[in-house]
């Protein structure tokens, strides 16, 4: 078994920093030329593609690698934006490929201890993932490859599989596949088996074949397959044995695979491998329950009926923003008295030790107060939404999304898939954006990243519930909470409305296009592993997005301490500007100040509240709301009415996304003017739809 002591996660290097003699494995490559990266493609640099360093020139710089049989030399420049993972000489390089959905990344993860983050739907994940093991004393290096129905590849995630199967990087392909529906699994484990015989077919869900009474006469499939087959439950397991004594009786195979058996196996007719696969499983499974699936299908009745699927849903989520709303409101609190505490702590160190002056505020006052405050508002709703929302992607509901809102993406000459990167957004932006790699076509792809913003993701929730919290409910506690859980909700719904319509727009203009075909497979319902859930949630997901948050919020607590410290005229730099911003906000319903915290939120949205507090009160610091009454009057006596409500919160749904965002649409897109779009785009919806708000209430009321 893999012990503790014998996992360790393997750290990928640049490419320039391999010795000469020094071996490994292509993980990814950063180039954000398109060009440049097709070309060093071209010449083998592929992720999972084993590559040597054979010479350094005199002045150690280029640098020639040895790779696909061909020395290549690469200037630093270039080689320093390729990653891989060192293997030395002798370890031996094992893929997991398999369908999508069938538990690669659970049995990578158990092996390897990486922890790569794992969904109950397809495409999740569209890159291959590295990693080692030692078991029994020998040394591997794992490679997660994106899973595949077919060598036939219709989107990157299949291209990537494709390319890694059949150049043969791998010494030994274990084909993970599920026991409940290995007819459908088949198919791919034939092709492969077309290509090479150093393959291992692993039959996963042993635990769940056996509630629904599914058996598989393991002996017979061997003979029938002439590779060998095991069967676990990676999810559980614990004991591999059979598995690494199969990979190691496999490593011993002569591989004869060569260019024109690959093209031969491309070559085969689809019908031919599904008509094998039928007739191998035909002797070697059996169903002793004729209708287990039925169960499934009511569900599926239930979650997808058109009188009862978005009820459902919508009911979902009001549940999931009710635990988020209810539950954040008292560990907030806590934090934030546990970093006062902290605070005032430091001021006393400063003024014992003699260090109090400018220096000392900016970082107390400026970074400090910033840092406190984005993680005590951030991190305990984030803390709740993420396990809640990774319990509905483990149990399957997620798919299920998709297939209800098809319709709508359709009708906006989008694709359906964006529901699911739109309830990612929901937890951050960012995520949903890196999420888009799911869709197959790169102009819907581009579509779900310009709209993703729409969402209110959780660094939002805060402005939207204090604002409920003080003009439509009086409170978060009670009754109160589930009435600000429907008015988040109806508010949320706005800002989909929104992103439909946005997306059409796009569709018919910028990004003109019909929308592509529709293919999402609906995994079976599976129990949630609820421990599992909740540790890896906090630990890939909101831990994640809290330290990406803290990165920006630090250097924007300093630089607006700064600005409200520069007098100007009878206040400081922040009122000068929140003044001149004014009549600009008076025309969209709001004023100078509320749009002066909303640019200064763009490195974290969280601060937007405490900002408005410290401009109206000049105090030059981040203030703590004491409670949502003060609040209420400070904002009342500021002049501030429901229609100012209205409009604050229909620009927190509509403006620009915050920087982190951006700057991973600049990532995915691979283009500036993209990332540009997904600033303008939103920022120009939300100051047409603020101006028409105000215009109309203002002309009846």
């Amino acid at each position: 078994m893999v012990s503790k002591n014998h996992r360790k996660k393997t750290k990928s290097v640049a490419l320039s920093e391999f010795h000469v003699g020094e071996k490994g494995v292509i993980e990814n490559l950063f180039v954000s030329d398109p060009p440049m990266k097709k070309r060093l493609l071209d010449l083998g640099f592929a992720p999972g593609t084993q590559v040597e360093c054979l010479l350094k020139s005199p002045f150690g710089d280029p640098s020639a690698y040895w790779i696909r049989g061909t020395l290549i030399a690469l200037r630093k420049e270039e080689s320093s934006l390729i990653t891989a993972v060192k293997t030395g000489n002798e370890i031996p390089v094992i893929a997991f490929a398999g369908n999508p959905n069938v538990g690669k990344s659970t049995l990578f993860n158990r092996l390897t201890g990486l922890h790569q983050h794992t969904g109950n739907w397809t495409g999740k994940t569209v890159e291959g993932a590295y990693g080692s093991c030692r078991y029994n004393g020998k040394s591997y290096v794992l490679n997660d490859i994106p899973g595949c129905y077919s060598l036939s590849a219709h989107s990157p995630e299949e291209e990537t599989a494709r390319d890694i199967i059949c150049s043969m990087k791998a010494d030994v392909i274990v084909v993970v596949c599920d026991g409940t529906c290995l007819l459908r699994n088949l198919n791919l484990v034939l092709q492969i088996l077309e290509l090479t015989k150093r393959v291992v077919v692993c039959i996963n869900f042993l635990d769940e074949m056996e509630k629904k009474k599914i058996r598989i006469d393991f002996q017979k499939l061997e003979e029938k397959l002439q590779v060998p087959v095991v069967g676990i439950t990676a999810s559980r397991q614990k004991n591999f044995d059979p598995l690494f004594q199969a990979i190691e009786r496999m490593r011993e195979q002569k591989n004869q695979i060569d260019f024109k058996t690959v093209k031969a196996a491309g070559q085969k007719e689809e019908t031919d491998f599904l008509l094998q696969a039928e007739a191998i499983c035909l002797e070697t499974v059996c169903y002793e329950n004729a209708e287990y699936f039925q169960k499934e299908r009511r569900l599926d009745w239930i979650f997808t009926s058109k009188w009862t699927g978005f009820p459902i849903m919508f009911l979902l989520f009001m549940a999931i923003f009710w635990i988020t709303i209810v539950g954040a409101n008292y560990p907030s609190q806590w934090l934030s008295k546990g970093f006062d505490f902290i605070e005032t702590g430091m001021l006393h160190f400063v003024r014992t030790a003699g260090l109090d002056g400018v220096l000392s505020q900016m970082l107390i006052f400026g970074v400090y107060r910033v840092l406190a405050w984005v993680i005590a508002v951030m991190l305990p709703p984030m803390a709740l939404f993420f396990p809640l929302f990774t319990l509905l992607e483990d149990l399957g509901y997620l798919p299920r999304i998709a297939f209800n809102l098809d319709r709508c993406f359709k009708s906006c000459r989008a694709c359906g898939k964006q529901a699911l990167t739109t309830a990612m957004g929901f937890g951050c932006n960012a995520v949903g954006v890196t999420g888009c790699k799911i869709i197959d076509s790169k102009r819907e792809q581009l579509i779900a990243m310009l709209t993703n913003s729409f969402i209110p993701c959780n660094g939002r929730f805060p402005t939207l519930i204090a604002i409920i919290s003080m003009f439509f409910v009086g409170g978060v506690g009670g009754k109160s909470g589930i009435f600000a859980a429907f008015f988040l909700a109806g508010f949320i719904l706005i800002g989909i409305l929104a992103s439909f319509v946005v997306s059409g727009i796009l569709s018919a203009t910028l990004l003109k296009g019909m929308p592509s075909s529709f293919t999402l497979e609906l995994p079976p319902y599976r129990r949630p592993q609820i421990g599992k859930v909740i540790v890896r949630s906090m630990l890939d997901r909101t831990l994640f997005v809290l330290m990406r948050a803290v990165v920006v919020a630090a250097p924007a607590g300093l630089i607006i301490w700064i600005l409200a410290h520069i007098l100007v005229g009878d206040g400081n730099l922040l009122t000068f500007a929140a003044g001149i911003l004014d009549p600009a906000g008076r025309m969209l319903g709001m004023d100078g100040v509320i749009l002066l915290a909303f640019l200064l939120g763009f490195p974290a949205n969280e601060i937007v509240m405490p900002l408005m507090l410290m401009i109206y009160l000049s105090t030059g610091t981040l203030n703590e709301i004491g409670n949502l009454t003060e609040f209420h009057e400070i904002l009342l006596s500021h002049g501030w009415t429901i229609k100012t409500a209205v409009c604050t919160m229909l620009f927190s749904l509509m403006h620009f996304p915050c920087s982190t965002t951006c700057l991973t649409i600049r990532r995915e897109s691979g283009e500036n003017k993209w990332m540009v779009a997904g600033f303008l785009i939103p920022l120009i919806t939300g100051v047409s739809v603020c101006f028409i708000v105000n215009t109309i209430w203002s002309f009846i009321l």
